[in-house]
Formats: C-alpha cells, structure tokens, sequence
C-alpha cells in the first residue's frame, strides 16, 4: 500500500442495517474504501484473502467478534 492508496475495509457486523449505516458514513470519507461485508464467521475468510487492510468488527456476534478477531490476526499475512 501506498500512501496515496485508500484504506480497505471489511465491515464485520452480524446486522445489514449496521453495516449499510457503517457504508453510507464511510463512503464519504475520503482514502478510505468499503471492500466487503461479512457476518460472524464469513468475517474471518474474508479478512484472509488479502486484500483488506483494516477490519471493522463487531465485538458482540453471536459467533464471538472477539473469538474472530483472534482467528483472524493468528493467520500469516499475504505475501506482497
């Protein structure tokens, strides 16, 4: 990434009405860009395909957004 790159993001909430509100507010926000949105365990592949730079989550998932964010930052990250 570069320092003119936007930043990417993976919205990670269980509910689609959050994470539309979450899209519509940081849309308008310049140098950064929604790349997906996942819920509770779809959030954690998703994180890993490399092309996400900062994950927005939910602590309270069903699932366990902090179990997730574990899962997630115990993976290697991509080569570049």
């Amino acid at each position: 990434m570069t320092d003119d790159a936007p930043i990417r993001l993976l919205l990670a909430d269980d509910h689609p009405v959050v994470r539309a509100g979450l899209r519509a507010v940081l849309a308008t926000e310049p140098g950064l860009v929604v790349m997906a949105e996942a819920a509770a365990e779809d959030a954690v592949t998703r994180a890993a395909a490399g092309d996400i730079d900062v994950v927005l989550m939910d602590l309270q998932f069903g699932y366990g957004g902090a179990e997730a964010t574990a899962q997630s930052t115990a993976r290697p990250l991509p080569a570049c």
